[in-house]
């Protein structure tokens, strides 16, 4: 019986939409921070290392850096030590917010709201920068009370498909991967994942027209497909939850 659902984030429970005029402040406000005149160069410049060099590591070795370490080893290396530790938390963020406003998918919340009525155990499992983002969205927007963990990427410092951030999430939820679903939208990093862990039902949010585009093969075939999250809602494994018969 599925007794826990983790939730992957970009992509899945939230959908990041272009939004000019937030973006441009975001890339102000970073120039603002280091020290730069002329923000769009500096966003330039800190792409291009981004792209070219953290995340290829990121992703050939399945780590994450933390907020200090991605700005004082990666992408800002020159600025002095006192200064990265007072801006690295905000720098990181804002250098999310210049890639568009995050709002939660549609059908977001009532899945939330439901899973958890239902008596299922929730979690977050994400692959992402930034360590107070996430927790800062949580309360502000009145969801934290529904999640009983939430593992990041930037703070375990692993990344999927490790299959150790789903075991980090069963262990706090006190259950065991066969117990636990997952929701999420990416084959190679979120179900492979899954899948080594353990993890009882993986679920794939994807559009039809993405779906045609990709190639499902054993290691990273779900076990079940929904084209709109509020979807999630119908699946029979999810109509009940907590250990109810």
């Amino acid at each position: 019986m599925i007794r826990g659902v983790f939730f992957d984030l970009g992509g899945t429970l939230r959908i990041c939409d272009p939004a000019p005029e937030h973006q441009a402040a975001a890339a102000r406000r970073m120039a603002e921070l280091a020290g730069e005149n002329d923000p769009e160069a500096f966003l330039r410049r800190i792409d291009k290392i981004y792209d070219e060099q953290y995340r290829p590591w990121a992703l050939g070795e399945n780590k994450e850096s933390g907020d200090y370490e991605l700005w004082a080893k990666w992408l800002l290396p020159e600025l002095p030590e006192e200064k990265l530790q007072a801006i690295c938390h905000e720098m990181t963020y804002q250098y999310r917010q210049v890639k568009g406003l995050r709002r939660v998918v549609e059908g977001g919340l009532e899945v939330i709201q439901t899973l958890h009525a239902r008596g299922f155990r929730l979690g977050i499992i994400s692959n992402l920068i930034g360590e107070t983002e996430i927790q800062d969205w949580l309360r502000k927007d009145g969801l934290e009370k529904y999640f009983d963990t939430v593992i990041l990427s930037s703070i375990c410092h692993i990344r999927k498909p490790d299959p150790e951030m789903y075991w980090m999430g069963c262990r706090e939820l006190g259950l065991e991967p066969q117990e636990c679903a997952s929701i999420a939208d990416n084959l190679n990093r979120d179900i492979t994942g899954a899948k080594r862990a353990g993890i009882g039902a993986n679920i794939l949010f994807i559009s039809p027209e993405k779906l045609a585009k990709k190639t499902l093969t054993e290691e990273n075939r779900p076990d079940y497909i929904i084209h709109r999250f509020i979807d999630a809602l119908d699946l029979p494994i999810l109509q009940k939850g907590g250990g109810q018969a």
